[in-house]
């Protein structure tokens, strides 16, 4: 694309927002950035983060941690701005990509170009889904999906400080169970290609 284009995808648990991130990018031919993103920043510096991947997009504990001289001790707040810091040197190199999750309606606020969405969904088409892809119980699901939605507002409303799904801080937010997930993609992909063509 001859633009910088840069999108935000928050995503509730089990909604199908990274089924919908993947195949969005694809579409638009932008870079994802998602939960691979530790294994490429340490692909391109050097750097081994894998001891880093289970506190991904995870909230800090602030009993287990302390700043010292104004460093964190906290594995979750070192993995975060790691993350952070690589989504503000993309944007600042002019790349165009999707980033999911992650803070990046935070973290590239100061970009005209950033789209910012929410994927959402019903609780029923919630959770069939993650009984079907993650071969889970009724039950299990359920409670899955409370479970990894709380990690994600506390996580997103801690470094963001601000209210993750609250509908006044994106620019769309969709419910992907009245369309399904591909029509979902079509639908996006039509938004964003409407605002790259207004900007």
């Amino acid at each position: 694309m001859a633009k910088q284009v840069l999108i935000s995808l928050s995503r509730e648990y089990g909604s199908g927002g990274h089924y919908i991130a993947e195949k969005l990018s694809k579409e638009l031919g932008v870079s994802l950035l998602d939960r691979t993103m530790l294994d490429r920043i340490s692909a391109e510096k050097g750097i081994d983060y894998s001891k880093l991947k289970s506190y991904d997009e995870v909230p800090k504990n602030s009993l287990l941690s302390r700043k010292v001289r104004g460093i964190s001790s906290s594995p979750e707040e070192i993995t975060a701005h790691i993350q952070f810091d690589y989504i503000t040197e993309k944007a600042k190199a002019g790349e165009s990509f999707l980033v999911v999750g992650r803070c990046g309606d935070h973290i590239l606020k100061d970009y005209d170009q950033l789209i910012t969405i929410f994927i959402m969904g019903d609780m029923e088409d919630k959770i069939k889904r993650i009984m079907q892809v993650r071969d889970m119980t009724r039950a299990e699901a359920e409670k899955a999906i409370l479970r990894h939605d709380k990690k994600r507002k506390l996580y997103h409303n801690y470094f963001a400080n601000s209210h993750w799904g609250d509908s006044r801080k994106y620019d769309l937010l969709i419910n992907s169970s009245k369309l399904g997930l591909d029509r979902t993609v079509d639908y996006l992909k039509q938004y964003i290609e409407e605002r790259i063509a207004n900007q």
